[in-house]
């Protein structure tokens, strides 16, 4: 059940009812579709362990497989934070400052009495501040009990959508994925700005982990806290392993059709190759679809065309979109140009490779 969770009339304002029922409806242990600025998550209360266990049970996720919990920008978002873990290195009260609310999750040591099930049993915790309104708007209402109600101090909310398959950037798309539980509370907060989930930094290890590049850089992510970023690789070469994170298996993000990244050259040349014989092959429709930024010469009709960004913000925006829309027509395979070198499209790349695993 989809729910605006916006009025517009003279401007734009929330619509009280909906941040009230969502609210109601995750202190009572239930899921809801909530809005976020990176991508649309499946949201329960986090220190609730039937509800977080009702969202792994939805999207057949492993009950060990970590979830994102969202707190509240109060009093810089510490007083979420230090419900949840234990100590906050200064590096990451640092990266607090710079880019909450927004799309940078921190791994922090989790308390022992708290969040167990939504960190899959680990001891550390995954938290994030998200930027959208109406995920704010929603966590607020969660801080702000009436009727002796109990104090809800953050949402477990992971994408919504079935484990390892395209991240949801819509209410839609929300609906779509779990068209089988129609009490589902799905707040409509519009299109998603961001479009790909959060960075992930692991601030466990004395210095910042780099797990999930995203929206955020690795160099944004040095020059905020004055120290350079360190790789799983590096760790491992150490001896030591990286905790857990949500989207950091070699296979996920992953369409019904099969993908595959090729650079311009390779991609022409397998155009090339099948020139018109796929139009024989196919007379039903389209079975291949291209995504690409450098013009392609096409020769058959048979084939679908979509136009990568040259942006890569813009591109991270679409990313899920598109792949959604393709997996729609029903094509088998979608061939995609490989992102270019360079940080500000490493969230891109990450997601394309694992899409493509």
């Amino acid at each position: 059940m989809i729910v605006s969770a916006y009025v517009f009339a003279d401007g734009v304002e929330f619509a009280p009812d909906a941040i009230g029922a969502a609210a109601q409806a995750l202190r009572a242990g239930q899921l809801i579709g909530l809005p976020t600025e990176t991508v649309y998550g499946l949201g329960a209360d986090a220190d609730n362990a039937t509800a977080v266990a009702a969202i792994f049970a939805a999207k057949g996720r492993p009950s060990d497989h970590p979830l994102i919990v969202h707190v509240a920008s109060f009093d810089g978002g510490m007083s979420g934070v230090s419900h949840y873990a234990t100590r906050v290195p200064s590096f990451a009260q640092q990266l607090m400052s710079a880019f909450w609310p927004g799309p940078l999750t921190l791994i922090l040591p989790r308390r022992d009495a708290v969040g167990a099930a939504a960190a899959g049993g680990h001891n550390t915790i995954g938290l994030r501040c998200p930027e959208h309104p109406v995920a704010q708007a929603v966590l607020s209402a969660l801080r702000q009990p009436t009727n002796g109600e109990p104090v809800v101090w953050g949402v477990a909310a992971p994408s919504a959508n079935r484990f390892g398959r395209v991240s949801p950037t819509t209410a839609q798309h929300v609906a779509g994925e779990f068209a089988d539980q129609k009490d589902l509370l799905i707040l409509d907060g519009g299109p998603c700005d961001v479009g790909i989930e959060s960075t992930i930094i692991d601030c466990t290890r004395g210095a910042p982990v780099l797990l999930r590049p995203g929206a955020i850089t690795a160099e944004q992510v040095e020059a905020a806290c004055g120290r350079p970023l360190i790789s799983p690789e590096e760790l491992e070469a150490q001896g030591q392993q990286t905790p857990r994170a949500s989207g950091t298996l070699e296979s996920h993000y992953a369409p019904n059709a099969t993908v595959r990244l090729m650079d311009a050259r390779a991609l022409q040349q397998a155009l090339d190759m099948l020139g018109r014989d796929v139009d024989k092959a196919s007379p039903g429709g389209a079975s291949i679809a291209v995504y690409a930024r450098t013009p392609l010469k096409i020769s058959s009709r048979s084939i679908e065309h979509r136009c990568m960004p040259s942006d890569p913000a813009v591109a991270a925006h679409e990313l899920f979109s598109v792949l959604r829309e393709l997996d729609a027509l029903r094509v088998k395979l979608i061939w995609v140009e490989e992102p270019p070198v360079g940080s500000a499209w490493d969230g891109v790349r990450d997601r394309l490779v694992r899409a493509s695993a």
